[in-house]
């Protein structure tokens, strides 16, 4: 299953590398946020959104895996027998 994965985000980065150089003179755009106003290349502007969404991602899986770490090692092993 794991290696299912592996490929699916193998994909996924293919797709984004081409993407970013199709789109390499694409206008700039403008990102406004309250006072501040940025100006950035579509480019840059999709493999920032990219990597903070997997950032938070793993902001919220991290603690989740730990916990379930943790719970694994204080269960008493079962042997099987009976």
């Amino acid at each position: 299953m794991t290696q299912v994965l592996y490929w699916v985000v193998l994909v996924i980065a293919a797709s984004i590398a081409i993407f970013a150089v199709q789109n390499s003179d694409a206008p700039p755009v403008i990102i406004k946020f309250l006072l501040w106003k940025f100006e950035t290349s579509l480019v840059y502007m999709v493999l920032g959104s990219i990597v903070l969404g997997v950032f938070f991602a793993l902001l919220f899986w991290i603690p989740r895996a730990i916990k379930t770490s943790i719970k694994k090692k204080d269960q008493p092993k079962e042997t099987g027998t009976t």
